[in-house]
């Protein structure tokens, strides 16, 4: 009897929000935003209960790294341009895969693999690649997205504990970039755009998500697989590289590539700490 009537409360709740809260950006979301923090904890519990498929390197030990990242991302929360800032965890994870990849799940868990670290060429590529990522879970796209592909019903039954495949899928298909693939243009771009209005204000620079895109651009005839995996589930374009420049124009913001002793070492010193599980 409990479990049902929390039920109906939360199904209420849920479309009572609809009515009143739309986001920061007026993006309508059927889920409150401390919904997306439960449905991110629940991805992020999962993730972390299968280390055979997530290979999540633990804090110990691996002290520099996450201070290189976890610095970084103090930056673009500090930028005054995210607006969940304090309600959302943003969370930093390093998962030790030779994978292309980094993602960010509903409420703020972020998780980039070392295969995308020790594939970039400096820090400014993957400060882009943080903001944009981000900026998905700050303008709500991930939970819209997951809300328009599972379900009203499903996500509901997540967030009252009776969910676990869809948990489970969930977090694979962040994995596998397969949420990526739900994400409409509207998104990616509105996603490109705010990574620019986050970095405008640190020592990065501000159109790092560019010169990843073009770097992406330039190897998208090799071999890797990797390489071939991530630009089938984010796609890039010339045409997106010109828009990321132009919001740079616009905002006015310093596209020089940043001091690359930025947070206590040099990115090749950075990749390096990596290098063993490169091998």
């Amino acid at each position: 009897m409990k479990h049902t009537t929390t039920r109906l409360l939360l199904t209420a709740l849920v479309f009572v929000g609809t009515l009143s809260s739309c986001d920061k950006n007026n993006n309508l979301s059927l889920f409150s935003v401390s919904n997306d923090l439960e449905l991110g904890q629940q991805v992020a519990a999962q993730i972390a209960a299968d280390p055979t498929t997530y290979s999540i390197l633990p804090e110990s030990g691996n002290e520099e790294a996450y201070a290189y990242l976890e610095a970084m991302t103090d930056e673009i929360l500090n930028s005054g341009e995210v607006q969940y800032k304090d309600e959302f965890a943003w969370e930093v994870h390093i998962i030790d895969q030779d994978v292309l990849n980094a993602f960010c799940t509903p409420g703020g868990y972020i998780y980039v693999y070392t295969g995308l670290i020790n594939y970039l060429d400096n820090i400014d590529d993957l400060a882009g690649v943080m903001g944009h990522e981000i900026a998905h879970a700050d303008l709500r796209h991930s939970s819209r997205s997951l809300q328009k592909q599972y379900g009203i019903s499903t996500l509901l039954s997540i967030l009252l504990g009776d969910g676990g495949n869809e948990i489970a899928e969930i977090a694979a298909g962040y994995a596998n970039g397969l949420v990526s693939l739900k994400f409409s243009r509207d998104h990616e771009e509105e996603s490109d755009a705010r990574s620019v209005e986050y970095l405008a204000s640190t020592d990065y620079a501000c159109n790092g998500a560019a010169t990843f895109f073009q770097k992406l651009l330039a190897d998208g005839q090799g071999s890797s697989s990797g390489l071939e995996t991530f630009l089938s589930t984010h796609p890039s374009s010339d045409s997106r590289v010109e828009d990321i420049n132009a919001k740079a124009d616009e905002v006015g913001c310093n596209t020089s590539l940043s001091d690359d002793n930025t947070n206590g070492m040099t990115y090749a010193e950075f990749q390096a700490l990596f290098a063993a599980e490169a091998k």
